[in-house]
């Protein structure tokens, strides 16, 4: 018996009034053949049984006396019903009773609420659909319609899955896609949020302007992949330490916004350093385990009509003057950075013609051969001959270059002029050149190193190419390339400033490495510390031990020297000997 008939056949045993077989036909277009009990008018019945059956929808339909007289296959499937659990001629309320008893709505929903939002809906001028939360979390959409003579219908369908994708789309509006912060737009409907309640008896509002400190060279040597882990490593520290109502978003790039009510500049800067040295503690990624640094400016609001823009651009200003004294630095906002921060946009843009403009000038040191005194080498030193601001050492504009992504042409000027010039002096002469990792990891760049080599004819066992321990705490495949390529040409490798950076040893057997460069600052401190000369002696050890030169950088006292002769070094470097000098000055040296 189909799902109509079994209908009628229930409603008249339980005495319901239902209307006549053939009022089916009165919905259906008129025909001549098709009066009552005729075969036109069955298969019509038919049809609209099937199409009951297998509608999207779940159906129900309750008379006058709100009694159920059909109920559809797709309305037990909805609410997980067994297919005999609801009978016609059941009242609404018995119905949602056993919804109800079914675990179909969360606990506080009870018959009452079903039966007001029901009636509330058929007493609407326009008919439309309301939204019921089930307790398994799936959402319904659902349709009253009245019928004429009374009762109506009611339709379910399941729009859980569009609505996820409606608020996922929303939740994306307002958020940053990879680290899931807040993003630039939802930052400002924050930031009013708490800056409508910031008055004189509430603390002020503070804003941090977050970078991360060369995190161009992060991706540069290890991946965006792993770029993008750090990311998501840094907004989950933010998260960790910052209170609940702190406003915490990403800009984009590797810039973060952290907004939050504070008492006053030293508990804003109090903030600032602990979220820095959070920041600070290594990251182990799925690929390396990375340290980086942060620069962060502060800004704090201290007017009684405060306005986010304004302090957004005064945190903004304070991170760049951090950026340009230094990595990790810390500054607060005041009115004379707007002057520098414009002072350095002009600096940004004088670069790029000096390179091209021929400002850029060498300078050498003498690397000093410990046991016979004689300069063995030199170590050449970029300066920039600004025209108005005049010579102006790397500390002013290396940073700079690497934040606008000049080195690699900066580095490359720097080589090919250093072995021009090594070109004509003697060839027991050597001249070191500093290459930056952003150099190291292109893969062009032993191509480029030989293509100088030949262009300027310079013996490539006397150029020296010095790293930092940066550089080689990954040893990725584009730098291994390039340091097996051009080692075996001749080309000796040296690690600057050891001591400073990651100091792994066993990168000294990994790697090409023929030379050790202790940093200056444990050649100062070991006149007083024991620690110190400590240091220098197993250095020394190990350069023997290895086959490696060793030299100790900022000797500039006959005292200092006589300490790196006593620990059995190989050479030095300092102004105890020469300051960096013109091409003209540093030949008189190659023979005295």
């Amino acid at each position: 018996m189909g799902q109509m008939a079994l209908t009628r056949k229930r409603g008249i045993e339980r005495g319901l009034k239902l209307p006549p077989e053939d009022a089916v036909a009165d919905a259906c277009p008129k025909s001549s053949s098709a009066g009552p009990g005729s075969p036109l008018l069955s298969e019509r019945n038919k049809h609209f049984e099937a199409a009951l059956t297998h509608m999207n929808q779940g159906l129900c339909m309750f008379d006058a006396e709100s009694r159920l007289v059909v109920c559809n296959r797709r309305y037990h499937e909805i609410f997980n019903l067994p297919h005999d659990r609801l009978v016609f001629g059941m009242t609404q309320q018995a119905v949602c009773e056993v919804l109800i008893e079914h675990g179909c709505y969360p606990p506080n929903v009870t018959f009452e609420d079903i039966r007001e939002s029901t009636w509330q809906a058929l007493k609407a001028q326009t008919a439309e659909p309301i939204l019921r939360k089930l307790a398994d979390g799936r959402i319904l959409s659902v349709l009253y319609r009245s019928i004429e003579g009374g009762g109506w219908v009611s339709t379910f369908e399941d729009v859980t899955r569009q609505r996820l994708a409606e608020a996922r789309i929303a939740h994306l509006s307002r958020h940053d896609a990879l680290t899931d912060l807040t993003n630039v737009r939802t930052l400002h409907t924050e930031a009013g949020r708490l800056l409508a309640g910031v008055d004189g008896d509430e603390p002020a509002l503070a804003v941090l302007s977050v970078d991360l400190d060369q995190f161009k060279t992060v991706n540069d040597l290890h991946g965006h992949v792993s770029g993008d882990e750090l990311l998501l490593a840094v907004a989950r520290r933010l998260r960790e330490n910052t209170r609940k109502g702190d406003i915490i978003s990403r800009l984009g790039g590797d810039e973060f916004v952290v907004i939050f009510r504070a008492h006053g500049e030293s508990a804003a800067l109090a903030s600032a350093r602990r979220l820095r040295n959070a920041l600070a503690e290594p990251y182990d990624l799925s690929r390396v385990r990375l340290r980086i640094s942060v620069s962060i400016g502060v800004s704090i609001c201290t007017d009684d009509a405060p306005q986010i823009e304004k302090l957004l651009r005064e945190a903004d200003l304070a991170l760049r003057h951090a950026k340009s004294s230094g990595r990790g630095a810390i500054h607060l906002f005041d009115a004379s950075m707007s002057e520098l921060v414009s002072q350095r946009h002009q600096l940004e843009m004088e670069l790029h013609a000096a390179i091209v403009g021929d400002q850029l000038e060498l300078h050498y040191q003498p690397l000093v051969d410990i046991s016979t005194n004689r300069t063995v080498g030199v170590e050449a030193l970029v300066r920039w001959r600004h025209p108005t601001r005049g010579l102006l050492p790397p500390m002013e504009f290396i940073g700079i270059a690497e934040d606008i992504g000049l080195i690699a042409p900066l580095g490359e000027w720097v080589l090919r002029r250093a072995c021009a010039d090594a070109a004509a002096w003697p060839a027991h002469i050597s001249v070191a050149v500093n290459v930056a990792s952003a150099q190291m990891s292109r893969p062009t760049f032993a191509e480029t190193v030989i293509g100088i080599l030949a262009e300027t004819g310079l013996d490539p066992h006397r150029l020296e190419i010095e790293l930092t321990e940066t550089t080689l705490f990954v040893d990725t495949e584009t730098t291994l390339g390039n340091l097996d390529a051009l080692s075996a040409l001749g080309i000796r490798f040296a690690i600057d400033d050891f001591g400073t950076g990651y100091s792994s040893l066993s990168y000294l057997g990994r790697f090409p490495i023929g030379k050790i460069k202790i940093d200056r600052s444990f050649i100062v401190a070991a006149e007083t510390r024991g620690d110190a000369l400590a240091i220098i002696r197993a250095v020394a050890g190990i350069g023997v031990s290895l086959g490696m030169t060793t030299l100790v950088e900022g000797v500039e006292t006959q005292a200092q020297l006589n300490i790196a002769r006593a620990e059995g070094l190989s050479q030095v470097q300092g102004y105890f000997f020469s300051r960096p000098v013109p091409k003209g000055e540093i030949v008189s040296f190659f023979h005295d």
